[in-house]
């Protein structure tokens, strides 16, 4: 069944590479309207392009998701553009510095929040207003991980802020289900994106990262990208307050040596 998105405003946040990109435009493909939002112009102008091609239609927004200024007026023009909003993907966050917690400095850790956690906040805080003030109805998914599902020596802040996307979105879940909002969140284990290639580029980081995921290979970002396009359409409409786990096997317990 193909799903559809036709007539559907969406926001994708996060969206000038990688993940929050493909998903962009499967969005355009499926019929919404896409606006893209990020840090990087040239970037975010290369994704519009891209959905434009695709058949959609858009426009990108330099946002940055720590200030609620940005959020704010990234869904104020979506509106004046596109006179409503349906669907958001929270997709915006860094990985920071992987580094013990004795020797982390604290702007690592209030930058890796502000955007992480903070930023999922404000997306959510402006997103449901404008839901709400729309009558209600809407999907949002938000850019979880595996990391908020375990722990991992050396990369507590980011397994901080992951662990409390979990959290938020559970809460936000249930603040809006009785107005028809969804609210979900997306993990992945490791995925071919920059973001990927920064942390396990190395031959060794890679061979290690490889040996946690039993399917032997990382995902890519069509696979989270489709899964992001259902968890939006009206195919799971019975779908709120939940993870999708997206890891190669990596949760399912420890995988026997060869």
């Amino acid at each position: 069944m193909r799903t559809e998105l036709r007539g559907k405003v969406a926001i994708v946040t996060g969206g000038t590479s990688g993940i929050g990109r493909e998903t962009a435009v499967l969005f355009a493909k499926a019929g919404a309207k896409v606006v893209v939002a990020g840090r990087r112009e040239r970037e975010g102008k290369e994704t519009t392009d891209l959905l434009r091609t695709a058949g959609g239609d858009g426009f990108f927004l330099k946002t940055d998701v720590s200030r609620a200024a940005d959020l704010e007026a990234l869904v104020l023009r979506t509106v004046e553009k596109f006179g409503r909003l349906d669907i958001a993907f929270n997709n915006a966050g860094i990985e920071g510095n992987w580094i013990p917690i004795a020797e982390q400095p604290e702007e690592d850790w209030d930058q890796t929040i502000a955007i992480n956690l903070k930023g999922m906040w404000l997306s959510l805080k402006y997103e449901i207003q404008q839901m709400l003030k729309q009558g209600g109805g809407g999907a949002i998914v938000n850019m979880g991980s595996v990391a908020g599902l375990i722990g991992s020596a050396g990369a507590a802040t980011y397994i901080a802020s992951k662990h409390g996307v979990m959290g938020l979105t559970k809460a936000a879940a249930l603040e809006t289900a009785k107005s028809g909002i969804r609210i979900n969140v997306v993990c992945p284990a490791v995925i071919e994106t920059p973001m990927g290639e920064r942390l396990f580029g190395t031959p060794d980081a890679r061979k290690f990262a490889l040996g946690l995921h039993p399917l032997g290979r990382f995902g890519t970002p069509t696979e989270i990208a489709e899964a992001v396009l259902w968890m939006c359409s009206d195919q799971a409409a019975f779908m709120t307050g939940q993870s999708l786990v997206l890891d190669g096997g990596m949760l399912a317990g420890i995988k026997a040596p060869a």
